[in-house]
């Protein structure tokens, strides 16, 4: 049985890829500072949680192990644009430093989830594809550009080091995210049953179903490493490259309330698509669409089972993280609070 270490596996996608894996018959080693709470990743014999940052990862870490798919990162662009320093450190130099002691430590694969964000926008009829000029607008995006730049040359016959290229990703996970497109207009929709919407529609977004984009690394644990090794691909399909008009309005028609388009601001002329035609040619297709999303979110939504909390907003979670982390460190005393 081979054992997966996976970064950042307390997270958004961590916690729907785990489960992929074992359902693959992989072994994992989840390896996350779980700021989201260690208790939303799957409970199984066959996962062992390390609770370390990947900025201290050590060499212990990859014994065993056959391959690494790496999420950990900060992740959107406000957590990257308010923790600069720290998206440098975490989403491009500790994954350099990971997928080096990954070669060094004899782990045959690595896999890097990047995101489509380093394209930027395009010109007007643009279909990006992996041959794109990439223009990364954020520090987010930018630190991404370079972990790939970075890591791709590390891949030789006997190190399969290959990028994937998300799109925004959508859709239910354990560790819920409702600073996602799709998921944060059904939640929007539900709650209010009103969508706004910036003018005039016409713009392009490319999405990736969550339980997509973790198949797609699930796929890339097996595809032929002639044919994937030092290649980026992007993950996504031709069915959800969106144009915000028509998505807001299959948002408003899957969930399940009256819901009211609402229109603001100037028409916002940035849009682009992108080409995932790379990586359905090795047979890899995305099934999902955004009703897929739209419909899990609002089932558990109308249940119960899921609510909008700062916990499910990554940049409002941080923050409050730094908060109370301020406010123990001023009031403990000997480390201790009430009982010393």
């Amino acid at each position: 049985m081979s054992k997966i270490l996976v970064t950042g596996a307390g997270g958004y996608i961590g916690c729907v890829l785990v489960p992929m894996l074992l359902e693959e018959g992989y072994e994992v080693r989840a390896l996350d500072r779980y700021f989201f709470g260690i208790q939303r990743l799957v409970d199984d014999e066959r996962v062992e949680k390390v609770r370390t940052d990947t900025r201290r990862i050590e060499p212990r870490h990859f014994a065993g192990v056959d391959a690494v798919i790496d999420l950990a990162a900060l992740s959107n662009d406000p957590s990257g644009e308010l923790f600069q320093d720290s998206t440098w450190q975490i989403n491009h130099v500790a994954r350099v430093n990971t997928a080096n002691l990954a070669k060094r430590f004899g782990v045959s694969r690595y896999i890097l989830p990047s995101s489509c964000s380093i394209y930027g926008f395009q010109e007007e009829g643009v279909i990006a594809d992996e041959t794109s000029t990439p223009n990364p607008l954020t520090t987010y995006a930018r630190a991404n550009l370079r972990a790939e730049q970075d890591i791709l040359p590390l891949a030789d016959e006997d190190f399969c080091a290959l990028v994937l290229r998300q799109a925004t990703v959508y859709g239910y996970s354990p560790r819920m995210r409702f600073d996602l497109a799709i998921n944060g207009m059904t939640y929007g929709a539900w709650k209010t049953g009103k969508l706004p919407m910036m003018r005039d529609g016409t713009q392009w977004r490319p999405m990736v179903h969550v339980k997509d984009t973790a198949a797609a690394m699930c796929f890339m644990l097996k595809a032929d490493s002639e044919k994937t090794r030092g290649q980026v691909f992007n993950v996504g399909s031709e069915a959800n490259n969106y144009q915000i008009k028509p998505l807001a309005e299959r948002v408003a028609e899957t969930v399940p309330r009256p819901v009211e388009l609402e229109w603001y601001g100037d028409p916002d002329h940035r849009s682009y698509r992108v080409s995932f035609e790379k990586i359905e040619a090795l047979g890899f297709r995305a099934r999902r669409v955004a009703e897929d999303g739209v419909s899990e979110i609002s089932e558990k939504l109308e249940s119960g089972e899921l609510d909008k909390t700062t916990d499910t907003i990554t940049l409002a979670w941080y923050q409050e993280l730094m908060k109370w982390h301020r406010i123990i460190r001023e009031t403990e005393f000997d480390g201790g609070m009430i009982n010393l």
